[in-house]
């Protein structure tokens, strides 16, 4: 076996390890927002803000490294870096907003729908091809929906509202995953999630400003936003990113697939909130549904 081959899987082995690692980190994010001792909007202020600290520096490790990491120059380059953070911040703030009124597996199920609607706006933009396995895929997932609405309905109308925010927070995330794509075709990762990080903070200001309760006011707290910022936002959105590049998309499907259980897990210790027949069922079917979708 040569050197390059032992270097290639080896380095898809670490891919792996960061992948996983990375869904456990992002599927922890919900309990963090819960554990927040200030609103939804201060608190996606405090997750985006605070993690310009090691975004910041990791952009500075690899500035002039690599064509890619130039930094922009231009309005219009810095604007095509902090688009996607526009779409970050409103879809944060709704995000966090459905996390307080539905079960905290319905909202990270749902938003998960993202990838969906990502390639529907492909479609219709675009004029991007859409294959029969997303279709198949896509239908199969909107029964999901259905069941997960289903079981926000037989909570209460608090519930239900949850619900529709949370798939609008994947419609937004859409067009953040979007806009990202562009930036990424001129500058390097660290540097578009930087830009995006920063502008999305000047998105989720005004809000946090007019919520009342603006920053934590216990250790506890500020544990909780600074863990969301540095190990969801900055470590576990890094090491996923990281890992995409070197694993197929069916291994990278395990981040996606990752983050809802882990969440749903430690709610049901943490906050009781029991899955019903009808959330597992639509669970599984929104899970398989992407999957089978994101195949076409």
């Amino acid at each position: 076996m040569s050197e390059a081959v032992k270097s290639n899987q080896s380095l898809q082995t670490y891919a792996f390890l960061a992948l996983l690692l990375g869904g456990i980190s992002v599927g922890c994010a919900p309990i963090l927002v819960r554990l927040s001792e200030v609103g939804p909007s201060a608190t996606a202020f405090w997750r985006v803000s605070l993690a310009l600290v090691p975004l910041g520096l990791f952009a500075a490790l690899l500035h002039g490294r690599t064509d890619a990491s130039a930094t922009p120059q231009t309005l219009r380059e810095w604007l095509t870096v902090s688009a996607p953070g526009i779409f970050l911040g409103i879809e944060l703030i709704a995000w966090h907003e459905a996390l307080y009124k539905t079960s905290v597996a319905n909202a990270t199920l749902l938003v998960n729908l993202t990838p969906v609607f990502t390639a529907l706006f492909g479609w219709v933009l675009f004029k991007q091809t859409i294959e029969r396995a997303f279709i198949a895929g896509t239908a199969m997932a909107v029964v999901g929906v259905v069941l997960l609405v289903g079981s926000g309905w037989a909570q209460g109308k608090g519930a239900l509202s949850g619900d529709a925010i949370a798939l609008g927070a994947a419609v937004i995330y859409a067009g953040y995953f979007m806009s990202l794509g562009y930036a990424r075709r001129r500058f390097s990762s660290a540097v578009v999630m930087f830009a995006s990080s920063a502008s999305a903070a000047l998105i989720a200001l005004p809000p946090s400003l007019a919520e009342g309760i603006f920053a934590p006011v216990s250790p506890a707290g500020w544990a909780s936003v600074v863990a969301l910022a540095w190990i969801v936002q900055a470590g576990g959105q890094g090491l996923v990113t990281f890992a995409i590049a070197w694993l197929p998309p069916t291994i990278s499907s395990l981040a996606m697939l990752i983050q809802p259980f882990v969440a749903a897990a430690i709610a049901w210790g943490l906050f009781e909130e029991r899955l019903s027949a009808l959330q597992i069922v639509g669970g599984v079917a929104v899970i398989g549904g992407i999957l089978i979708a994101r195949r076409g």
